[in-house]
């Protein structure tokens, strides 16, 4: 049995943390967005972490698992309800001590495959009486499919049959054999037959002669001989039930690995909306067009309550968007708030807005500015570029590549041409770049490049920030004299010198 909830038409096994996954939870502060999605839960902590942090880059695997996930968002308690069974299971394999220790004999190994299904069958029959009182509920592709498939493999005359078997397999009535003897009248081809069930009538009338032989309490030779012959006449069964279980098992182990992306996903969703934050479906788009409204930073909104200022851009075709602007003026917020739902809406889940729309990208890369090194290994200089280095080795065409003051800890002359030359050759390989920067000689070099968007953190006339970002091109200052106002209450200079500061941050 299948489950194919996270995929169309295979299943969602274990994928591999990419190299670059540190950088993208601490740049983009996912883990947030990883403690409202757990709860707690540590296992919900692990799949999400996987899912976010590999985005699909398929328009059709995104749409399969937004469909999902909003039939999940209509019935939080119905799929809660499928993880908590799957967690039960997993506690009723400990309480009931399914495993076998000791010696490994096929008694003891059918004993245990035994229980094993006599426990798993009362989680099929929940299951199927989920699937018969809930499927109408749900609409997508992927549930619809899902529980369909429980009522077709979980058919009342299979329950049945796996009851009956469990109850056969008790062997309250000894165990019936057929041997062929051998050379040395050694036994053969040792076969486990199942008893006649021989009605009232024929066990009064069919006095049928039956040899026996009744085996001496202290006979602990005879014992061990019966008991090797036991083993030997139900190897062949054992192996089949021990798949049997192995099977069922299995099938509820990989329930709970796709359900718990659902789970993580309606854990967020409800924080969020209690914040009054609104979310959204994304769309896909075909080219390389990015739009969106009132896009806000989720980890910002759930730490301070909801409270967070969204920015919105008109739909663009364009490969590098350059951010300047005042100096705090919500820059690098508008940076994260943009990763975080380009990696959501990969995921196949909602996005913080009240429309977004992008194309999908190979990759998502992120390199931010980072604490001098305590080691003193390296420089700033040298560790930046050493970093930028590992990026472009494993960056692809069409991935995403977010900068946030990309070689800052240089001069503005070098640091700007060497940034230049990078960014440039980035693009030119079809890599998408936002880049928030206060290097002015920076931004002029891509001045007239017609795949440049510029964009420009919003301040008034009274040097107030709006945290706003909006389409300008640079201006050669960054307001430093503004925080100087706010913190000592006068200025450095003139409106003229004031014009003409560059501050670096």
């Amino acid at each position: 049995m299948k489950v194919l909830l996270m995929y169309r038409d295979k299943d969602f096994t274990k994928s591999p943390i990419p190299e670059n996954s540190e950088d993208l939870i601490n740049d983009l502060g996912l883990d947030v967005i990883f403690e409202h999605m757990s709860k707690g839960d540590q296992y919900i902590l692990e799949i999400s972490k996987e899912v976010l942090l590999n985005p699909l880059t398929d328009k059709d695997a995104v749409a399969y698992r937004q469909e999902i996930l909003k039939d999940a968002l209509k019935n939080p308690e119905i799929v809660r309800n499928l993880y908590k069974m799957t967690i039960e299971v997993e506690e009723s394999k400990r309480e009931k001590w399914w495993g076998i220790f000791g010696w490994k004999t096929p008694a003891n190994v059918l004993s245990g495959a035994r229980r094993t299904l006599e426990a798993l069958l009362e989680f099929l029959k929940r299951l199927r009486r989920v699937s018969d009182e809930s499927s109408e509920k749900f609409h997508s592709e992927g549930f619809s499919n899902f529980f369909k498939m429980i009522k077709r493999e979980l058919s009342d005359e299979y329950l049945r049959k796996v009851e009956d078997m469990v109850e056969k397999l008790k062997f309250q009535r000894g165990v019936l054999l057929k041997v062929s003897i051998g050379e040395g009248n050694e036994g053969r081809d040792y076969t486990l037959i199942k008893p006649l069930e021989k009605k009232w009538f024929q066990k009064i009338f069919n006095k049928q002669k039956v040899y026996s032989y009744r085996l001496n309490p202290r006979d602990e030779a005879g014992a061990q001989a019966l008991d090797e012959l036991r083993n030997r006449g139900i190897s062949e069964v054992t192996s089949v039930v021990a798949c049997a279980a192995d099977h069922i098992e299995g099938f509820f182990k990989k329930l709970r690995r796709e359900i718990a992306f659902y789970v993580a996903s309606i854990n967020l969703y409800e924080s969020l909306k209690d914040l009054g934050i609104p979310v959204t479906f994304p769309l896909v788009s075909e080219e390389r067009k990015v739009s969106f409204e009132n896009l806000v930073n989720i980890s910002l909104a759930l730490t301070n309550g909801g409270k967070v200022v969204g920015n919105s851009l008109k739909e663009k075709g364009k490969e590098l968007f350059i951010i300047t602007g005042a100096n705090r003026g919500g820059k690098t917020t508008f940076l994260r708030s943009f990763g975080q739902a380009v990696l959501m809406m990969q995921a196949g889940m909602y996005t913080t807005a009240r429309h977004f729309s992008s194309n999908l990208y190979s990759g998502v890369f992120t390199h931010f500015r980072r604490e001098e090194d305590e080691s003193m290994r390296m420089g700033k200089f040298e560790e930046e570029l050493s970093r930028m280095s590992e990026i472009v080795d494993q960056i692809k065409p069409g991935a995403l590549l977010l900068l946030n003051e990309f070689l800052s800890s240089t001069n503005e002359r070098e640091g700007s041409e060497i940034a230049h030359q990078i960014v440039k050759a980035l693009v030119e390989s079809g890599v998408n770049v936002m880049y928030v920067t206060h290097m002015y000689t920076l931004a002029k070099k891509f001045f007239g490049f017609k795949n440049v968007l510029f964009l420009r953190a919003e301040r008034t006339p009274e040097g107030r920030r709006t945290f706003k970002i909006k389409e300008g091109e640079p201006l050669p200052t960054s307001f430093g004299n503004d925080i100087y106002k706010k913190l000592f209450g006068e200025g450095i200079g003139s409106s003229r010198e004031e014009e003409g500061c560059r501050a670096h941050t």
